[in-house]
């Protein structure tokens, strides 16, 4: 990737729709554009003030290709810093294939995954964990979840990092005097007045850790799987849950041979639901293909719901479940109450916390309420709503501020122990460049193109 390329791709979503976006961005973007560009007032693009939608067509050479509206917006005050071309064709796979193929004849060349926002960041009008937002608004799957991103996009973690970071600046500059200046006998004065600022800011870094587990939900969704024997009602909740006939429901045992994965909004959080195959010992060979599919994804669940058959005694596929289910997030559901109840809630009790045993009846929509106030009550855990606007939501970002935290602890504990301020200097350099990790001060080249690898090409 060469900054001072110019280049181009398409920036709307492949198939039909009413526009199609072609996007050019670098030093050459007007000169192209000027090149198969024709106004239908004759003018030049540059004649025309900075952002305006300028009529006209596309032509090579003779051969008119499309009807568009033409708009340039000079560097540095576009998306990526550059100048930059937006050409608005008519919708549909021939329209942009033809004029973006076009623009690459006329010097431009593809445009890699994300790489206008990889500019955007490397030209300095966006910080790393705001480029990231850029694909998290783009894949939010909620309101709750494009909230967020909007929020980070807005500027408001980057904000956040700078202060911690300019706050580990003045702690190292009374270090570095303490150091450097040994015969000012102003060694203890640091020491006192950096316990108490390392303190507040380890704990700063804590209330802002706190929120990752939750704030990873809204940008990945919560994977929750729901497991059970055969025929306790797995289909019928995920059903109730969707609002939609999705899974196949009968009477008969080991109707679900397969997965089936749907994203559903519950109160504004994703949820990632899964409907497993009845868990069971089967000589059906496409079952027992279902039954380890279904065991494969309990492993990896944030959130598992349990359901029983409480019209029917325990039986020994419900105990092995109860045994499965040890040390993950449980709720557990307790189905058809609308029948004669058989089931001894005490051996549930055993395995399961009573607050999260929820009695429903799929079949009637009794409960299902209630699943929802228990996945809400879980996710949020009380603190997401009631602490600021900046939320952690990308797992990179909670690893560099967990690494930024241990190192705040050892820079509180080696003041503490009064150790040679040489190690504190370590430890809080090393705070300093866990921080920068986020915001992209201190981050590597291969990480940057890792990141913006997942981005979508023309954006």
């Amino acid at each position: 990737m060469f900054i001072d390329d110019t280049i181009a791709a398409i920036a709307t979503a492949p198939g039909e729709g009413g526009i199609g976006i072609i996007r050019i961005s670098g030093p050459e973007a007007c000169d192209i554009a000027e090149e198969i560009f024709v106004s239908m007032s004759g003018k030049k693009i540059k004649e025309y003030p900075a952002r305006t939608l300028i009529y006209g067509y596309i032509a090579d050479g003779e051969k008119r290709i499309d009807e568009v509206l033409v708009a340039f917006m000079k560097g540095p005050n576009s998306y990526t810093a550059e100048d930059v071309i937006e050409i608005n064709c008519h919708g549909g796979f021939l329209s942009v294939k033809k004029i973006l193929e076009l623009v690459f004849k006329k010097g431009a060349r593809p445009a890699e995954a994300g790489e206008f926002t990889k500019r955007a960041f490397l030209n300095g009008r966006i910080d790393l964990s705001q480029a990231e937002a850029v694909i998290d608004v783009i894949n939010a799957k909620t309101d709750k979840a494009h909230e967020v991103a909007e929020t980070q996009l807005e500027g408001s973690l980057s904000k956040k990092i700078r202060d911690f970071r300019d706050k580990v600046t003045e702690l190292l500059a009374q270090v570095e005097v303490a150091i450097d200046y040994p015969e000012e006998d102003i060694e203890f004065i640091a020491y006192s007045t950096l316990e108490e600022k390392t303190a507040e800011l380890l704990e700063e870094i804590k209330e802002l850790y706190s929120t990752a587990d939750s704030g990873k939900i809204f940008r990945e969704g919560l994977k929750t799987v729901i497991v059970g024997k055969p025929n306790v009602g797995k289909s019928s909740l995920l059903n109730r849950i969707l609002g939609e006939n999705r899974a196949i429901v009968t009477d008969i045992p080991g109707t679900t041979r397969d997965v089936i994965e749907e994203f559903v909004n519950i109160r504004g959080i994703p949820l990632k639901i899964v409907d497993t195959a009845g868990i069971r010992e089967t000589d059906d060979v496409v079952e027992k293909i279902g039954v380890e599919k279904s065991k494969a994804s309990f492993d990896s669940a944030d959130l598992v719901i349990m359901m029983a058959d409480s019209s029917r005694e325990l039986s020994d596929e419900d105990m092995e479940i109860l045994e499965m289910i040890q040390g993950k997030e449980v709720i557990m559901l307790l189905n058809k109450i609308d029948l004669e109840q058989k089931l001894d809630e005490e051996v549930i009790k055993k395995y399961v916390n009573e607050d999260n045993i929820i009695k429903i009846s799929a079949l009637q929509n009794e409960g299902i309420d209630k699943i929802h106030d228990k996945i809400e009550s879980m996710v949020y855990k009380g603190d997401i709503r009631s602490t600021s606007d900046v939320v952690i939501t990308n797992t990179r970002h909670k690893d560099a501020l967990y690494n930024a935290m241990k190192s705040a602890e050892d820079a509180s504990s080696a003041i503490a122990d009064r150790m040679p301020l040489d190690f504190v200097e370590v430890d809080l350099k090393n705070i300093w460049d866990y921080l920068g990790h986020i915001n992209g001060d201190t981050v590597t080249e291969d990480l940057l193109d890792n990141i913006f690898h997942n981005f979508c090409i023309g954006k």
